[in-house]
């Protein structure tokens, strides 16, 4: 190309691809300033106005401000520097955006009212402080006064999501929903009578050694039967139900009777609850962790089990 070369406002178009009426305008603002001028007064622009013009609509598209992008083609700042300072408040929106889709996607999936709506907006905009409180206030309405049992703080620090600074679509989907679960008070309450119950268990026991869930205990013990299809009410379930008795009965420190039974029922009828469950799934995907194993079938065939031999 000629590097002498003028080119008229329409030609300039063409080459960037703006509108005549655009880059008019930055030519107006200073921006694009006209190289020369033609003998009835036309602006002219060289190939350094050319490559200032494809610049600006770059900067443009990336969202700067007309001021901003005047200095950084002047070189009054360096574009290094206000690039960083945008990404950094593109992070913010991104982040902002993942929530509010989050939001709509709950709204929409769950058929939700007005209300409801407005309740998952104000979880998605809580800050990270706003959520901290949230989640504390949510351990400790399970937690508090249970007793001084070491592993409750373990248990406590399981069940804390902690939703990163740049979380995903999925994350922030899951951490809206989580947080509406944190904030039920009926969910709260079932929680701190699991937490009290074997608060009593561990007291009766005697000991302050980490010991194994009973739901998980359940799970693990009753999986071959679930697995070969074994109907829970059947004399064929009798061997993991006596299992499954004598395992809790160690764990709680009882005798293994009919007392026990009825207090395991009980004890696995308040666990089975599919809000706990969907907490812990959710609380995997905000935190990162690896999907956890339903606990729901598990409980279902061991509570069925308990029920029918109890009546007997």
């Amino acid at each position: 190309m000629d590097g002498d070369r003028l080119y008229s406002i329409g030609e300039l178009a063409r080459r960037t691809g703006l509108t005549v009426k655009t880059v008019r305008f930055y030519s107006d603002r200073g921006i694009v300033p006209p190289t020369d001028r033609s003998a009835a007064g036309y602006r002219r622009y060289d190939d350094g106005a050319l490559a200032r013009l494809e610049l600006v609509r770059t900067l443009r598209e990336l969202g700067l401000d007309l001021p901003t992008i005047h200095r950084v083609v002047d070189r009054e700042l360096s574009l290094a520097e206000v690039a960083a300072t945008h990404a950094e408040a593109l992070a913010v929106q991104v982040r902002v955006l993942r929530l509010r889709h989050a939001v709509l996607s709950a709204v929409a999936e769950r058929r939700l009212g007005p209300q409801d709506a407005e309740a998952l907006q104000q979880l998605a905009r809580l800050s990270e402080a706003e959520r901290r409180d949230l989640v504390g206030g949510f351990l400790d309405a399970v937690f508090d006064g249970v007793g001084a049992d070491p592993a409750f703080a373990g248990v406590r620090r399981s069940m804390t999501p902690r939703l990163p600074d740049d979380p995903d679509v999925q994350q922030a989907r899951a951490w809206v929903e989580l947080a509406g679960l944190a904030s039920d008070p009926g969910f709260r309450a079932d929680l701190r009578r699991i937490a009290e119950d074997l608060a009593a268990d561990r007291a009766l026991a005697g000991t302050t050694v980490p010991r194994r869930d009973v739901a998980a205990t359940v799970r693990d013990l009753v999986a071959p039967a679930l697995a070969a299809g074994v109907d829970p009410t059947s004399a064929r379930a009798d061997p993991t139900v006596a299992a499954l008795t004598a395992q809790c009965a160690q764990l709680c420190g009882r005798p293994d009777d009919a007392d026990l039974r009825r207090r395991l029922l009980h004890r696995l009828e308040t666990v089975n609850d599919p809000r706990r469950d969907r907490y812990v799934e959710l609380l995997a995907v905000v935190n990162g962790w690896r999907a956890p194993e339903a606990l729901a079938p598990a409980l279902d065939w061991s509570v069925a089990a308990l029920r029918a031999r109890v009546q007997r």
